[in-house]
């Protein structure tokens, strides 16, 4: 009887059913061996940096069961993943299995997908466990350790306890940080946008004033003279365009396109996409590489001209941009092209059709798009242009398979230059700059893969401690760092900036991946950096406390002493500390401080219907108005903020936007209106009592077409269908 030894009981199932009644198929559910919890014997630093691993908590049964099934194998064949967790997981097995039978005759295997060839394949080529990929993964473990319980210790007892820092999450943390206060330090300036809507021999368009004026009078000056003036087509182009696909997924863009489409966390995405591949629907989904396998080329070929014409492939291969990527993996792709869907309910199955459609479209021809522009002119010329884009597809290509990257054709009037135009209509809206948005899960990814810092197999664990840590929370899909995230990281670059840089953590990533393919040694990288570490935490241990978040208001004086006061945190929170602390020890709470300052705020007045527009709060949160309340006159149209939305950076724009809900967006073939609208469960559409949730579309934007395709779809059930293999 052979032995053969993998990770999940999921992919043990799968397997086993590629193999003959010669094997026994066992899974080690993860992990056997950690380090302990405790720090004290963990690590022999003086001794080499060497870990002292124990059996994983709770873990005891399944290396009990695994030994047992060892001593009654012929042949143990340990096939878990093929990467540096998989191979030390392979390596503590071989270990135990050694401590129990003595020199044990172990084979290793490693696979890309699960399916019967593949590991047959495997099975037929065994190998040696490789010593520098288990090397790696330990450097990686023990100097998270050691990292991070140098400074957790240094942050309990300078900022909080029970909080932690480590070596990326940190970073990570510096990032969301820096885009922070940038967001706080944005002084915004007001502009105004100026469209024009004209009449041609063709038809109607809509176009834009070239520049954003930065005064109201410049902005009357180019409406006055614009109606004074005749208009004429000053210049016309079509430009013919290609749309290339994209590369097929690799661990990376899978979360980041799986967060955009589908509203996915990494974490999310991640689960589903293990599910997956232990199922043998996919090739591995911890990979760098965009390489697709000849056999995989051949088979999308003919999936390709199955499904839309062989008119429509077109070969190709993708260069690998990540400089240690390992070309024998593949990029995440089906496993089977015959199968378009994956044969589950809920995530797995709107996973699975992402990946299908993206290695489908990455194996197509170019989309072709015709791009049109009309230039406007007035016969005074001390006024602007303006101008009009529209795009039209000529041809598909990729598209066909991957429709959700289209975008909606704006078709324009055939007009020709010198053509004489009617202005129709000319109007100004009053906007604001905005400070950059805050870091989405999916722009938080792409920008720590830019940097070097982690690798895709950490992206969804960093962001997951971050937010178990209360460092961040997510506001509608982006990423804000909390009070005590602010504190903690203020602390770190202020006292350990080195560490926590965009250079140290990625050069620190390029040492492991040098451990990984042999050019450096473990415990030299391990000690030219924890020496110098470890001996500058040591030197901060007699810092103040820092719990400070920066000055209070004037106008909130100390109820002690009537002096100034500054903002701290505490273990419940925000509160007002007096300056003078610890001579003074006059304190007041934060609580319902930002709310009552936000209370009948004027915002402006509406263009349309003269209104003014206010900011109130009310019983249950913030909300904006049109008009003022008058006795006799009923309610005046009123809209809560989204939830996450900051009531003190709401602008007029915002108001208004708010306001414009619910949204007529049109009538089906039958007359029926279509309404776009917001509710307690989130944005929505309806029609005639059929309502459905809008999970990736914008409420605001949401187009009658779209619409219509939504509602076209069958209602989804909440019930989970599980594959019956």
């Amino acid at each position: 009887m052979k032995l053969l030894i993998v990770e999940s009981p999921a992919k043990a199932k799968t397997i086993g059913k590629y193999l003959g009644h010669d094997f026994s198929v066992r899974a080690s559910i993860g992990h056997v061996r950690d380090l302990p919890k405790s720090n004290k014997n963990a690590v022999d630093i003086d001794g080499g940096f060497i870990p002292h691993y124990e059996i994983a908590k709770g873990k005891e049964k399944v290396v009990a069961e695994i030994a047992a099934a060892a001593q009654q194998a012929d042949e143990i064949i340990i096939a878990t993943d093929p990467d540096r967790e998989g191979e030390a997981i392979a390596w503590h097995l071989a270990q135990i299995i050694k401590d129990n039978l003595g020199s044990s005759k172990i084979k290793r295997i490693t696979y890309h997908e699960i399916t019967k060839d593949a590991i047959e394949e495997a099975l037929a080529h065994p190998r040696a466990i490789d010593q520098n990929l288990r090397r790696a993964q330990e450097a990686r473990r023990v100097l998270d350790r050691l990292v991070g319980y140098d400074l957790s210790g240094l942050i309990w007892k300078k900022v909080r306890y029970g909080l932690s820092a480590g070596r990326v999450q940190s970073p990570a943390l510096r990032i969301l940080m820096e885009r922070e206060r940038e967001i706080k330090a944005f002084k915004p300036e007001t502009f105004w946008r100026i469209f024009a809507d004209f009449n041609a021999k063709a038809g109607d368009f809509r176009t834009s004033c070239s520049i954003e004026p930065r005064t109201a009078v410049e902005t009357e000056r180019i409406l006055s003279v614009a109606k004074k003036s005749l208009w004429t087509v000053a210049d016309v182009t079509e430009t013919e365009t290609r749309r290339a696909p994209r590369a097929p997924f690799t661990t990376s863009t899978i979360q980041q396109t799986a967060s955009s489409r589908l509203g996915f966390s990494p974490s999310r995405t991640m689960r589903a996409a293990q599910k997956l591949y232990e199922a043998g629907l996919i090739t591995y989904m911890r990979t760098d590489s965009v390489t697709l396998a000849a056999t995989a080329l051949a088979a999308i070929a003919q999936a390709v001209k199955n499904t839309y014409g062989a008119e429509h492939h077109e070969g190709r291969q993708y260069a690998t941009k990540s400089k240690n990527a390992q070309e024998a993996h593949e990029a995440i792709r089906p496993t089977h092209f015959e199968r378009a869907t994956a044969g589950y309910g809920g995530d797995e199955k709107k996973l699975y059709e992402l990946i299908y459609r993206r290695t489908l479209a990455s194996q197509m021809k170019d989309a072709r798009l015709l791009r049109t522009a009309i230039t406007a002119g007035a016969s005074d010329k001390t006024i602007p242009v303006f101008t009009a884009n529209g795009s039209r597809t000529l041809y598909k290509g990729w598209l066909l398979a991957d429709p959700a990257s289209a975008g909606e054709d704006i078709e324009l009037p055939k007009v020709a230059k010198a053509e004489t135009l009617k202005l129709k209509e000319i109007i100004s809206e009053e906007k604001q700059t905005e400070p950059p948005p805050r870091y989405s899960e999916a722009g938080l990814i792409k920008e720590l893969e830019k940097r070097g810092i982690g690798r895709p197999s950490t992206y969804a664990s960093i962001i997951d401690t971050l937010e178990k840590r209360g460092y961040t929370e997510k506001i509608n899909r982006s990423l804000k760092p909390t009070d005590t995230g602010d504190v903690v990281s203020s602390f770190l670059e202020q006292h350990f900036a080195t560490y926590i840089s965009d250079s140290f953590t990625a050069e620190m990533e390029d040492n492991l991946d040098a451990i990984a393919e042999g050019k450096k040694e473990y415990e030299k990288v391990l000690g030219n950096f924890y020496k110098p570490f470890h001996q500058e935490v040591k030197q901060k241990e007699k810092l103040e406390k820092a719990t400070n978040l920066g000055e209070a208001d004037a106008k909130f004086k100390c109820p002690k002493c009537a002096g100034l006061m500054e903002i701290k945190l505490g273990k419940n929170g925000r509160f007002l500390s007096c300056k003078k602390f610890p001579a003074c020890d006059g304190s007041l709470t934060l609580e319902g401080l930002e709310v009552k300052k936000q209370e009948d705020t004027p915002l402006g007045i509406d263009p349309t219907s003269g209104l003014p527009v206010l900011l109130l709060s009310g019983k249950f949160g913030p909300y904006v108005q049109l008009g003022k309340t008058e006795k006799g006159k009923g309610k005046p149209k009123r809209a809560s903020l989204p939830r996450g939305a900051d009531p003190t950076k709401v602008t007029l724009a915002d108001a208004l936007k708010f306001l414009s809900l619910p949204r007529l967006l049109g009538k089906d073939s039958t007359g029926k209106e279509i309404t776009a609208s917001r509710g307690r469960f989130g944005p929505f559409i309806v029609r005639d009592s059929d309502f459905r949730s809008l999970k990736t579309d914008d409420v605001y934007t949401v187009t009658l077409a779209r619409a219509l395709q939504i509602l076209s779809e069958p209602k989804k059930s909440k019930r989970v269908f599980k594959s019956k293999n």
